[in-house]
């Protein structure tokens, strides 16, 4: 039997009529937000993941630990399964999952199965594409045929991506944008999308904070407004509502925005951060925000939009 290993709920309800054999599993992270504890066992890394998520987004723990634990115990069982298939996209939120995955496959104490993956960029047929979530059953089994299978040089190049990502040194990340794999096509632009999330050089916004109050510098826009044209803009990221709220209450808490249940407005405080003449990180609340490995309370790294690289201020 093959394992089916599925970036998404939204992927499990298409595949499951897909017809494609196998058993579907899917993986409940957004490993992408906040701190990826480095340095411990899994079991520790989940629960100190746990932990965290409860403390700074009200994740109930046990729930999340339930879950991955389920997860676990099925991939313990590597060795039982002919294959193991990993369906993820192109953008920053599933390609940290995925190498997140192959690292923890690559762990495992148990003989491994082949592994392939499937990870479309994009779909002749889905013009706008932006997930796996957009296409239909039959769209499955032409991508399950044309999987690939992991060469060593991704398993490698996965490898010391989430080594890099979980560690506290930007530069060791910038330094695998460049790095290609036979199978790993996307990942270079991902961890990129990934560095611009630090604080910005010139007014401490990220890409993503400096994006959404562009769009409001004229006039209000509703949330639903405001997220489907970063949709349509900023595919890279992949995140869903839940990510870019907690964005939005960041700079709500900030002062830089007024978000409430209709409009999401700029402030005279986010104009002038806007403008450059104050620091966001002055006002954002960092204590506990962290990008993977990186705290960004105090952090001495900056993403220089003028010069398309990490910089240590």
């Amino acid at each position: 039997m093959l394992l089916h290993i599925l970036n998404g709920d939204a992927t499990l309800e298409i595949f499951e009529k897909s017809g494609v054999p196998g058993r579907p599993l899917v993986w409940r992270e957004m490993l992408s937000e906040g701190k990826t504890p480095a340095g411990c066992d899994l079991g520790l890394f989940f629960e100190k993941r746990g932990a965290y998520l409860h403390d700074v987004y009200g994740i109930n723990r046990e729930a999340y630990i339930a879950d991955i634990g389920n997860t676990r115990k099925i991939l313990q069982q590597a060795s039982q399964f002919e294959e193991i298939v990993l369906w993820f996209e192109f953008d920053l939120f599933c390609q940290v999952n995925l190498i997140f995955l192959i690292n923890y496959l690559l762990r495992l104490n148990t003989p491994m199965p082949r592994v392939s993956v499937v990870q479309p960029g994009s779909h002749p047929e889905v013009p706008d594409f932006r997930g796996l979530g957009m296409l239909k059953p039959e769209h499955f089994p032409p991508l399950f045929e044309n999987r690939r299978y992991l060469e060593a040089g991704d398993w490698q190049l996965a490898s010391s991506a989430w080594e890099a990502y979980t560690g506290s040194d930007p530069l060791a990340i910038a330094a695998l944008t460049t790095q290609s794999a036979p199978n790993l096509p996307f990942l270079g632009g991902a961890l990129l999308a990934h560095l611009q999330r630090l604080p910005s050089e010139e007014n401490g916004l990220n890409s993503i904070e400096r994006f959404f109050m562009e769009q409001i510098t004229l006039a209000p826009l509703s949330e639903r407004a405001l997220f489907s044209i970063f949709w349509d803009e900023k595919k890279i990221f992949g995140f869903g509502d839940f990510q870019l709220r907690a964005t939005l209450q960041r700079m709500a808490d900030a002062g830089v925005v007024q978000h409430d249940s209709e409009m999401v407005r700029l402030t005279d405080l986010g104009r002038e951060v806007l403008r450059g003449e104050h620091d966001y990180l002055a006002f954002a609340p960092v204590s506990n925000a962290w990008l993977g490995g990186i705290p960004l309370g105090g952090t001495p790294w900056r993403w220089s939009n003028r010069e398309g690289k990490v910089l240590k201020k």
